[in-house]
């Protein structure tokens, strides 16, 4: 039976000195509401920029406090289900986004949802892509705001987040402090207007604690295969460190020396945007399945006697 996290428990950065909202065990199943990123404070088209309190913003559910879970562990967070809301919102404005620059008015949009699709216009229903914008951990130092991305997670907008999708998360601190919110009826990788369809939202996930294991980043494994997603400054650094990662991930497994790793890498992955809008870049690099079953990669001992 999932314990229950209500959206009136929530937070703005992932910081470990944020009290804990729920404590669970490894191996729990927590159904966690959300608000969307604005706090569900637009309900209008009509709603103007300045009645907006900016600093409600990214509310994350949580957060989370996972017994077991110690620095230098992985918590991993497999996503059950996720149930939307009836209504999303889009928003563009000056200097939101990369259009920003030439856009000069505040602007609104509320999107129904409804028989599964996005009700954009008369003329155009889109397909959901629910997922989840903002989702991590506790970082290791200072507090990280739930609009940035960096190692702990956070705000990575990341079309993968998604039901289905495992993500594997470093833990900073101890219990973690997962916390999640920022969900998405549907989001472009990019979210290049600064938003996806922003909804409220009811997400299931399970969440366990891996011992003898360790990640510097988070790794989102589904069926599909694993990626790593990797946040920084520029968007040319977060793809060449996601690739690195990946490589000294599957190296170990594998009798393939670096020169040839690279060469499947090249052959065989994928460099792939997530987000192109938050204060830091989102680059993911995606392997298929199929290479891990060719070389017996089994990740995190999983299977082992």
């Amino acid at each position: 039976m999932s314990q229950k996290l209500f959206e009136e428990s929530y937070v703005y950065a992932m910081d470990k000195e944020n009290e804990p909202a729920l404590t669970v065990k490894s191996g729990s199943q927590v159904e966690i509401n959300t608000f969307d990123c604005f706090q569900n404070q637009i309900q209008s088209e009509k709603t103007e920029f300045n009645s907006i309190d900016w600093n409600q913003i990214n509310p994350a559910t949580g957060p989370i406090y996972v017994e077991e879970a110690e620095p230098g562990d992985i918590l991993q967070v497999k996503i059950e289900n996720i149930e939307l809301g009836d209504k999303g919102v889009m928003v563009v404005g000056p200097e939101l986004g990369v259009m920003g620059h030439r856009i000069k008015n505040f602007g609104v949009k509320i999107i129904p949802v409804k028989n599964n699709k996005a009700i954009f216009d008369e003329k155009l229903e889109l397909d959901l892509n629910p997922m989840i914008g903002v989702i991590g951990v506790a970082p290791e130092g200072d507090a990280v705001n739930n609009g940035t991305p960096g190692a702990h997670g956070g705000n990575m907008d990341t079309t993968l987040v998604t039901t289905g999708a495992t993500l594997n998360f470093p833990v900073f601190q101890k219990g973690a402090l997962l916390a999640l919110g920022d969900l998405h009826a549907a989001m472009g990788d990019g979210e290049v207007g600064v938003s996806g369809i922003e909804i409220p939202a009811k997400v299931t996930v399970t969440v366990d604690v891996i011992k003898g294991y360790s990640l510097n980043y988070p790794l989102l494994e589904n069926e599909e295969g694993i990626a790593y997603l990797v946040s920084k400054e520029s968007l040319d650094d977060a793809a060449d460190q996601a690739v690195e990662e990946m490589i000294d991930l599957l190296q170990p497994h594998t009798n393939l020396s670096l020169s040839e790793i690279t060469m499947l890498m090249s052959a065989a992955g994928q460099s792939q945007i997530s987000q192109i809008v938050d204060p830091l870049k989102t680059a993911r690099f995606f392997v298929p399945k199929t290479i891990l079953e060719a070389y017996d990669i089994i990740l995190f001992g999983r299977g082992e006697k």
